[in-house]
């Protein structure tokens, strides 16, 4: 999970596309007050401790963790890490990760210290993983072969854990990670505080949206999401995590398809068909302006001017060097992120200055 600007299309398809192939999603009930990860167990152990299984979507073997003391020395190979850490305050727990140059500040400050680049999973620098002495290496899994860089460190004796927030269908199943992060750091306390925070603030705008859409005080947004990627046009499945988040926030994706979880590849003439439906244009890759959009296909001048719809990107909290921080924070936030949609969205009901969404003129 790279967080660098050139990549944030491709990271985007590669989190639609992985979440195609994990069999069964995650279920909410609208009713639950937590969703419950699908793959991940976290059990307090007797005695003290945490008994951490990180469960394969794909194969479904288990990746087991006992967790008897806080560990203060881990190497991130995900921003989303980050994101937790900081979340319940950890984040000096971090000595290493994948593409530090890209991980968004603390706290906006762009003077924090960041942690040592160990390279990427294609092209890791194993002397600098060694001399770091890591308690553990959390990763992830894009398929369900064992990768070599996986291999590489079991034989170098470093200890890996194998994070999959990334395949959850549901935001909450994925903010619920943050209880992992507090067995990590021994700041259990602090991770229920968070997630009880975001849970509640998340199903409040959901519940919000509900009752106005029920009562006819607000209608659905026809959404259109992306731009095209090498030619290609890709729309999450009805099941996807983020035409969740958009259902959630009063709209729905136009072109997903449901009764599935596969993604769809669309033609660029049907995607601007669809687009000159939409009420709302969502995550155009790297533009930041309406210059930026139309300058990618002349094409799309006409959904802008004709169809009149809002053009909004999740690119508005970008770092120096290009990190993103809907990457990293909002993973842990979900409840910002959809209040940011239903802002987009319904701005009659949702008046809050966006977090990571700007609208763009």
């Amino acid at each position: 999970m790279k967080n660098r600007p050139e990549a944030l299309l491709i990271l985007s398809f590669l989190v639609v596309l992985a979440s195609c192939t994990t069999g069964a999603p995650a279920r909410d009930t609208a009713d639950e007050s937590t969703i419950r990860p699908s793959f991940l167990e976290l059990d307090e152990m007797e005695g003290g401790g945490w008994r951490a299984v990180s469960v394969s979507p794909f194969d479904g073997s288990r990746d087991t963790l006992l967790l008897e003391e806080p560990l203060r020395n881990i190497i991130a190979m995900s921003t989303s890490y980050i994101g937790f850490l900081d979340a319940i305050g950890c984040r000096q727990a971090v000595s290493g990760v994948s593409g530090a140059r890209y991980v968004f500040p603390a706290s906006g400050d762009a003077t924090a210290p960041t942690p040592v680049d160990v390279g990427y999973e294609s092209a890791p620098d194993y002397e600098r993983i060694m001399a770091l002495k890591p308690g553990i290496l959390l990763t992830y899994q894009v398929s369900g072969v064992k990768s070599r860089f996986i291999s590489r460190l079991e034989d170098l004796g470093i200890r890996v854990f194998t994070v999959n927030e990334h395949l959850e269908h549901h935001p909450l199943a994925r903010a619920a990670y943050i209880r992992l992060f507090g067995a990590l750091c021994g700041n259990m306390p602090a991770a229920d505080s968070v997630l009880s925070a975001v849970t509640d603030g998340y199903l409040s705008v959901r519940d919000s949206i509900d009752r106005a859409l029920e009562s006819g005080k607000a209608d659905r947004k026809k959404v259109l999401l992306n731009i095209p990627y090498k030619d290609q046009w890709f729309v999450p499945s009805a099941d996807n995590y983020l035409s969740r988040m958009i259902r959630d926030a009063g709209g729905e994706v136009l072109g997903s398809r449901s009764g599935s979880d596969a993604s769809s590849v669309i033609p660029l003439e049907k995607a601007c068909a669809l687009g000159m439906e939409a009420d709302c244009w969502m995550n155009v890759g790297w533009c930041t302006t309406l210059e930026d959009l139309e300058s990618v296909n002349p094409m799309f001048s006409s959904i802008v001017k004709e169809a009149g719809c809002d053009v909004w990107n999740d690119n508005k909290r970008i770092s120096p060097a290009g990190g993103n921080d809907i990457w990293q924070s909002g993973v842990a936030r979900p409840d910002l992120v959809l209040r940011d949609l239903a802002s987009a969205l319904h701005p009659e009901m949702f008046k809050d200055t966006t977090i990571y969404y700007r609208k763009l003129r």
